[in-house]
C-alpha cells in the first residue's frame, strides 16, 4: 500500500513538472546579427542585446583596455547617452555616494579634514555634447579637437554630480578635483566649472609637466598620497574611469559613474 501511494505521489510530480513553464531562459551563445541600423527588427533586437552586454563589461572593467566603441553599438551608446539611463544611472551614483558620506561622518569616520575626491570630465562636468558630434566614441580620439572645446568652457554640469557637490559642501566635506587635464587648462576648466555651477572647491589639481606620460593610475595615486600627507581624510573618490580610482592610498570608499564612450587608462 505504502508502494502504491508512493508511486502515486511521484507520478503527480512528473506529470506537474511536465506542466510547467520553464523559469530560467536559457541563452545558448553571444548574441548575432546585423549592425544597427543594417536590417529589421531581429538584427536590431540582437545589437540591443549584445551592446548592454558590452556596456556591462566595460562599466565593470571586465573588457579591459579598448579604444573605441563597437561600430554595431553607436545607436545603443547615443541612446544610452541622450536618453533617461544615463542620467538615472548617475543619479544611483550620487545616491549611494551621500549615503555613505552621511553615515561615515555620523560614526565620527571622517577624520578632522574629511575630504572628497572628484573627477572633472564625465564626473563633474559632460562633454556629451562634444562626443555628440564626434561619434560617441567610435572615432579615433582626436586631442586637438577635444582641447578646443574645453578652451569653449561650455560643458554642462552632470546635474546628479552638481546636486551631490552641493550637498556635500553643507555636510562640511572638503572637496578636491583631480583631473587628468593638464596645468595651461586650468582657466578654462575653472571657468567652466563656475559656468556650470560649481564654487568653492578646497583645490582643482591638473597634470604638471612631470606628470606627462604617466598613466592616470599612477598621476592620480601620488596626488591622492600628497592629500594624505596634508592631513585630508579621503572619504570618497567619485570618477568615471577605473584609473581614477585604483591606485594606493584608495579612498575609504570609491564611485564610479557611468561612461560607456571612451576608456583611459
Amino acid at each position: 500500500m505504502r508502494c502504491l501511494l508512493l508511486l502515486l505521489v511521484l507520478a503527480l510530480l512528473a506529470a506537474a513538472a511536465a506542466d510547467a513553464e520553464p523559469v530560467l531562459r536559457t541563452v545558448t551563445g553571444v548574441p548575432t546579427g546585423v549592425s544597427s541600423g543594417g536590417g529589421g527588427g531581429g538584427g536590431e533586437s540582437s545589437d540591443e542585446l549584445y551592446c548592454d552586454g558590452w556596456r556591462l563589461s566595460v562599466e565593470t572593467g571586465n573588457a579591459g583596455p579598448w579604444t573605441a566603441i563597437p561600430p554595431r553599438c553607436l545607436e545603443f551608446v547615443r541612446a544610452y547617452m541622450e536618453g533617461e539611463r544615463y542620467a538615472s544611472d548617475s543619479a544611483v551614483a550620487a545616491a549611494d555616494s551621500l549615503a555613505f558620506a552621511a553615515r561615515a561622518l555620523a560614526s565620527g569616520g571622517g577624520g578632522a579634514r574629511p575630504a572628497w575626491v572628484f573627477d572633472v570630465d564625465e564626473t563633474l562636468l559632460t562633454n556629451a555634447p562634444y562626443y555628440a558630434v564626434n561619434g560617441w566614441g567610435s572615432l579615433e580620439f582626436n586631442e586637438t579637437s577635444f582641447d578646443e572645446w574645453v578652451d569653449v568652457a561650455k560643458a554642462p554640469a552632470l546635474p546628479a554630480s552638481l546636486k551631490l557637490y552641493n550637498e556635500f559642501q553643507g555636510l562640511g566635506i572638503h572637496i578636491i578635483l583631480l583631473t587628468g587635464r593638464s596645468e595651461f587648462q586650468r582657466n578654462a576648466t575653472q571657468v567652466n566649472l563656475l559656468f556650470a555651477g560649481y564654487h568653492s572647491w578646497e583645490k582643482l589639481i591638473l597634470r604638471q609637466s612631470p606628470d606627462i606620460g604617466k598613466t592616470a593610475v599612477q598621476y592620480k595615486s601620488e596626488r591622492r598620497a600628497a592629500l594624505e600627507a596634508e592631513g585630508f581624510k579621503i572619504l570618497g573618490n567619485s570618477g568615471d574611469q577605473w584609473s581614477d580610482l585604483l591606485g594606493l592610498p584608495m579612498a575609504t570608499r570609491s564611485f564610479k559613474l557611468p561612461n560607456p564612450m571612451y576608456f583611459i587608462s
